[in-house]
């Protein structure tokens, strides 16, 4: 196929008017797309810290076949695509000459494009992450389930969302592009933290969720210090979390799990989500300057 194949905008509104139904005809492999273009088109690229975003479809026939985004500087996400599909889109973004840090999708269209953008530009993949999505079942609270309960985030509770966010990104070994402060004020504002605390009223696990988007909550980001966890209190948090997103009308409650943390998965499963496919997350090497592809 050829790279022109693919129409690449900033402008956002346009981009949904063609590829919104696409992305709503697969609401769990699409989670992230249309979480993040539903905050893009909410509150603008300050919802990511970020310069404004790339976005692109792929159409044939008038009927959009995949699609891709991209809010700098984090790395591409793209809906599933063929390896021929992938080839052309890296060819593409190659002749723009401007390099990426790397590549989130599901397993197979990361890997496809990894190996594209290598050929296309000479920059190295290197695999940063294993994730599986998963779905909700029926939900399981698990046993023993640890004293305590479960309550919403509020404004009381705003240096602690701060610094909680701050440490889930450094154990997740990323970087915050986005201001810890805002990232707080948006999800108190909206309910969307879930604070698992014991008997006396300490919190001591989180876990938050995305506004529902064509039927689908994902709950992001599940989080316990370092010193409290094997106590239960992320299952718990989750636990509560899943409940306040079937409460908010979502048909699908999903969630990613690291597969290089087993008991993350472990404890999913446990509690009734269960596997939808594998994603992959790449890194790009940036000692090798995308170059423009011939023609």
């Amino acid at each position: 196929m050829s790279p022109d194949d693919w129409h690449l905008t900033e402008d956002l509104g346009d981009f949904l008017a063609r590829a919104g139904g696409f992305l709503r005809s697969r609401p769990a492999l699409h989670t992230v797309a249309l979480t993040v273009t539903e905050a893009l088109r909410t509150r603008g690229s300050a919802a990511y810290g970020s310069d404004a975003p790339v976005v692109g479809l792929l159409e044939r026939a008038g009927e959009v076949r995949a699609a891709f985004f991209r809010t700098p500087p984090r790395r591409l996400v793209l809906t599933p695509l063929t390896p021929a599909e992938a080839d052309g889109l890296a060819a593409r973004l190659a002749g723009l000459g401007r390099p990426l840090p790397g590549v989130n999708a599901d397993h197979d269209t990361a890997t496809a494009f990894a190996g594209a953008w290598q050929r296309h530009t000479g920059a190295v993949p290197a695999l940063h992450a294993r994730e599986r999505l998963y779905r909700l079942g029926r939900l399981t609270p698990p046993e023993p389930f640890p004293a305590g309960r479960g309550r919403v985030a509020g404004e009381e509770d705003r240096e602690r969302l701060v610094l909680w966010h701050r440490e889930f990104v450094t154990d997740m070994g990323g970087t915050s592009f986005a201001d810890d402060g805002s990232w707080a004020d948006t999800r108190i504002a909206a309910g969307r933290i879930t604070f698992w605390e014991t008997p006396d009223g300490t919190p001591v696990s989180m876990a938050g969720v995305t506004p529902v988007v064509a039927g689908q909550i994902r709950v992001t980001p599940v989080y316990t210090p370092a010193p409290l966890r094997g106590r239960g209190y992320g299952g718990a948090a989750t636990v509560e979390a899943s409940r306040a997103a079937l409460a908010a009308g979502a048909a699908e409650v999903l969630i990613f799990a690291d597969l290089a943390n087993p008991t993350s998965n472990g404890l999913y499963q446990r509690i009734g989500y269960r596997p939808v496919t594998d994603f992959a997350v790449y890194d790009f090497s940036s000692d090798a300057p995308a170059k423009r592809s011939p023609g």
